[in-house]
């Protein structure tokens, strides 16, 4: 059972939600966990399936093939923070990185794997239960290795699409939209390994006349082109990703899909469970917005919380879709039309 109020932070990733961890972080009477189902992508474990505790913890541990291909090809983006550490004893091209390390322990501790160890000797010894019941000791058990706070708030990037499966598993958690305006968004995500990988992996998918880019295996590289076919191998050149042409008005129409789903999907949640966040506001009214934030969540906002907070937020990374050209400005303000206007709908 979990004492503490729980709070999903839900966006499209790029838009200002890592910072907002960092800043959660930083709030002694929450505990932030950071990452947690970006990392575990499997749709089976917020399923409805009971699952035994070893069963469970094979989710956490097992490695993400993508997370270890991103750090083995030396593309590695700034949100994963285990194999920075100077000493650790998981490698991506050996043993693999469990999924809940890459990002998630280390952002609670310096000693991820001292953690890790712990939590497999809890976890494995659960009983068989629904995969909602074991998220839910999950937050109770870290909760109390760090001090019994009063609230419990997970955010992971891209993370709006499973608002869905999240409020049908956690139906009294509070959710948090957290968005960012569309073409600095995009912009962002231009310049992101990750989101990069996107419309290459689909484009790779329609090549081969498959449906989903989840459904891409090794074989299918034989039917691909040189520019595309290492991609479903263990090891390439990031400069197939990170060089490649791809037309900002393909990350603004992303952005816009992901917004006009996302809003859909947050209309199951009754209002007084959910809130949005724009990081444009929380730029510019930090204090504001941040004890409307912590109220939301359920906590007090001490002096110390917010004046750490607003020296940790950079206003500087704000207006990137401002220096484009006339031409790329047009097309990419074109592209996010459908989901600002999904925005404009929901205050």
């Amino acid at each position: 059972m979990l004492n503490q109020k729980l709070t999903f932070v839900v966006g499209t990733g790029r838009c200002g939600s890592t910072a907002l961890s960092q800043v959660i972080n930083l709030h002694p009477d929450v505990l932030s966990v950071n990452e947690l189902f970006a990392s575990i992508p499997d749709s089976e474990a917020l399923a409805e399936a009971p699952l035994s505790g070893s069963e469970f913890w094979g989710y956490l541990a097992r490695p993400n093939t993508v997370t270890d291909n991103l750090i083995k090809n030396g593309v590695i983006p700034p949100e994963f923070l285990y194999h920075r550490l100077p000493k650790r004893r998981f490698d991506a091209g050996t043993t693999g990185i469990p999924a809940i390390s890459v990002m998630t322990l280390p952002h609670l501790t310096d000693d991820p794997d001292t953690l890790f160890d712990e939590l497999a000797a809890e976890v494995t010894s659960w009983p068989t239960r629904r995969p909602a019941d074991h998220w839910t000791a999950l937050f109770a058990t870290l909760a109390a290795r760090f001090g019994n706070p009063g609230a419990v708030v997970e955010r992971s990037g891209l993370s709006i699409g499973r608002v869905t499966e999240m409020h049908r598993a956690f139906p009294e958690a509070r959710f948090v939209h957290l968005y960012r305006e569309g073409p600095d968004c995009a912009v962002s995500m231009s310049r992101h390994v990750s989101f990069r990988m996107l419309p290459l992996t689909r484009e790779a998918a329609n090549r081969c006349g498959l449906e989903s880019p989840y459904e891409l295996t090794p074989e299918h590289a034989a039917q691909l082109p040189p520019d595309l076919a290492p991609l479903l191998g263990d090891a390439w050149d990031p400069a197939l990703v990170m060089d490649r042409p791809i037309p900002l008005a393909a990350f603004g129409g992303l952005w816009s899909r992901l917004i006009v789903d996302g809003l859909r999907r947050l209309e199951d949640v009754p209002a007084a469970q959910r809130t949005a966040l724009s990081y444009e506001t929380l730029l510019e009214e930090p204090e504001k917005e941040l004890t409307r934030l912590a109220e939301f969540i359920g906590v007090d906002s001490p002096r110390d919380w917010l004046d750490a907070s607003m020296a940790h937020l950079d206003g500087g990374r704000r207006g990137a879709a401002r220096k484009l050209s006339e031409e790329e400005s047009a097309s990419l303000l074109e592209s996010c039309r459908p989901g600002m206007r999904a925005l404009a709908a929901h205050p």
